[in-house]
């Protein structure tokens, strides 16, 4: 299969189509679900869709060592050349790996600033301009609704989509996946998209609780295989 094809038949242009044509630049996404999810394979499969139409991804993480998340994005490139016989793939990974750059911060002492400050030092120094800015586990039980306006800003400022990935609490008793989670409730106008994560059985599903100006309680029909870490239609 060539690459163009393969754009064209994931699961998340399915995704593109229950969200008003998805996140867009300038807007803020969440992935959130409780702890163990799938919430950061979830952003792979999307980081990993912008990489294979050729955008620019910078991957932001708080674990200490990021190699684990380097071997995600190598197991789902893996997985998807292996399922579709992907044209070419050792040129399209050479690409892929050169668009991506991952980044690790001390959730400790992590500030909007530091991550805005590197990445306009990219910009410059290296002439790399990216499209999509994932931040994997950022503590909303610590931020304010100025933090995420800050975020959203420097979002719109830079033309860039922001994805983040939220842990629901144990605390959050009523949470099942199909409303807004209450640590996110007071951010919601900085919010465009939110997608929790239900597990079902063998999988996970993925379901649409905001849409840009609207909450909803929609089923884009698309399911988290834990065994492979692919986003794949129901």
């Amino acid at each position: 299969m060539v690459k163009q094809e393969l754009i064209k038949r994931s699961p998340l242009r399915i995704l593109e189509q229950s969200t008003h044509g998805g996140l867009g630049k300038g807007n803020i996404g969440i992935i959130a679900s409780r702890k163990g999810v799938g919430k950061t394979a979830c952003l792979v499969n999307i980081a990993t869709d912008h990489l294979f139409q050729g955008k620019h991804v910078i991957h932001a993480s708080f674990a200490e060592n990021t190699g684990h998340i380097n071997a995600w994005y190598e197991d789902i490139f893996n997985e998807l050349k292996r399922r579709h016989q992907l044209d070419n793939a050792p040129v399209i990974h050479d690409d892929w790996v050169k668009n991506r750059i991952i980044m690790n911060f001390n959730l400790d002492t992590f500030d909007i600033k530091e991550i805005e400050k590197r990445i306009r030092t990219l910009n410059k120094t290296c002439s790399f301009y990216a499209d999509t800015l994932v931040i994997d586990g950022y503590a909303f039980d610590k931020t304010s609704t100025e933090d995420l306006h800050e975020f959203r800003n420097f979002a719109r400022e830079l033309n860039i989509e922001l994805w983040f990935s939220a842990s629901v609490p144990d605390t959050d008793g009523y949470f099942d996946g199909s409303s807004v989670p209450v640590i996110l409730q007071p951010f919601l106008q900085e919010i465009a998209i939110i997608i929790c994560l239900q597990p079902k059985a063998l999988v996970v599903h993925l379901n649409l609780v905001k849409d840009h100006d609207e909450e909803v309680a929609g089923d884009p029909h698309l399911k988290l295989d834990p065994e492979i870490l692919l986003i794949a239609e129901e």
